[in-house]
């Protein structure tokens, strides 16, 4: 008994969180009307507030999700009291960005992206520009360089290095070739006359000397365009969705400012139907016109044939040595994935244009109740109610009383530090 009660004390938020709301629900169905239904919000945020079962910050936020979808307010009416409909999807937004990058999923994301177009020149610099562009739809430009430029400077590096390694073992290998009388060394002798003694530093020949120039004056040439094609494909994939920068939000909240009665013309749907069509073109473009000025006209070395393909494996190696740090996929990162997926299919599928979507058809019958700004901060709340690890018997953590942390590291921001 003793243990029963002390394993549902340790995971007393959940059932709070998912109890509660349940115990109340007779006040809006028996009762009925608006009334009941604000009613039935107040009583559960307080008890929300009084019991701590999620961050207190988090809990206000509960009448922005429940008042537009149990018809009470519309949600542009709500998010005044807090801050414009479209800044509060920037939020959201903002903080799925943050828990992706948390677990490292843009990370995993852009590793396997990379490991399958592997490092042949053209091939390597569309990677990177898809990889990166598809990041910046869905997180910040800012970060989404941040993350693909060390990526991408070591891949060049080890490229580089190999290259030089390769060209060194031809010319030791053409010396001992054309050793013989005269030399000091007997032909055909094996190598393991160098291995005897220690081999004197020799001055750099001019042919040497030549190719090492050359190949750093290659790979200079050929890290320039990589960063350039890094940023510039960051800049144009943000293009792509209402919430991939924030000058798009700034529009959508002048147009539904200067415009009251739009129609919610611009959405998530009707931004990502007209916009991104023209980011992929802008992508194609500016990828041909950067390996043209960086990489050259040569077809045959940069679609990988005819390049050094110990160099290939080597850099390849990078790549998957980096990819295998992240180890398999965790509880986390599924969830995240998950609620990604769903945050962006609710976006696409609330008003698609071309048929009602299910904000019409649940919420949107009368007045225009549920935004994006709604679904967002639905999918936001989330990150502070499901764990981060897959709750076990016995399982607990100072955090709160959950038994493992939040999806998000939001939940350390929104409480006090502990001081020891």
């Amino acid at each position: 008994m003793v243990v029963c009660l002390t394993g549902l004390w340790r995971y007393r938020n959940y059932l709070i969180i998912f109890l509660t709301p349940l115990l109340i629900l007779p006040l809006p169905i028996i009762v009925g009307g608006p009334e009941a239904s604000c009613g039935y919000v107040i009583i559960l945020t307080a008890l929300y507030w009084c019991t701590e079962c999620m961050p207190l910050a988090v809990t206000g936020l509960l009448p922005v999700i429940l008042f537009p979808m149990m018809g009470i307010m519309e949600s542009s009416e709500v998010c005044t009291q807090y801050m414009k409909d479209s800044n509060m999807l920037f939020v959201g937004g903002l903080l799925m960005a943050i828990a992706v990058e948390h677990w490292n999923l843009h990370k995993r994301i852009a590793l396997r992206v990379l490991l399958v177009v592997r490092v042949r020149p053209a091939l390597l610099m569309m990677g990177f520009m898809g990889t990166t562009a598809f990041l910046s739809m869905w997180i910040g430009n800012t970060a989404s360089t941040a993350m693909m430029l060390p990526i991408a400077n070591a891949v060049l590096k080890q490229l580089c290095d190999t290259e030089a390694q390769a060209e060194e073992r031809e010319m030791d290998l053409m010396a001992i070739r054309g050793a013989g009388p005269g030399t000091g060394i007997p032909k055909g002798q094996d190598n393991q006359a160098f291995d005897m003694e220690p081999e004197p530093e020799v001055e750099e020949s001019p042919e040497a000397r030549e190719r090492r120039l050359k190949r750093e004056a290659k790979y200079l040439k050929l890290d320039k365009g990589m960063s350039l094609s890094v940023c510039y494909a960051a800049s144009i994939g943000g293009t792509a969705t209402l919430t991939g920068t924030a000058p798009n939000l700034i529009l959508k909240g002048q147009v539904d400012e200067l415009f009251p009665g739009n129609g919610d013309i611009i959405n998530f749907a009707s931004w990502f139907g007209f916009s991104f069509p023209n980011m992929v073109l802008m992508l194609i473009i500016s990828c041909l016109w950067l390996q043209f000025i960086y990489l050259g006209c040569n077809m045959k070395k940069l679609f990988g044939c005819g390049t050094n393909k110990d160099g290939d494996k080597e850099a390849y190696g990078v790549i998957k040595n980096e990819y295998k740090k992240l180890g398999s996929v965790s509880f986390a990162e599924g969830c995240i994935l998950v609620m990604f997926v769903l945050l962006v299919l609710l976006w696409f599928t609330r008003e698609p244009g071309f048929m009602p979507g299910w904000a019409a058809v649940l919420f949107n019958k009368d007045k225009p109740y549920v935004t994006d700004g709604t679904v967002a901060m639905l999918i936001s709340t989330l990150f502070f109610v499901i764990p981060s690890q897959l709750p076990r018997c016995g399982g607990y953590s100072e955090d709160g009383g959950a038994p493992c942390g939040y999806l998000t590291a939001l939940r350390g921001w929104l409480r006090p530090p502990t001081v020891t």
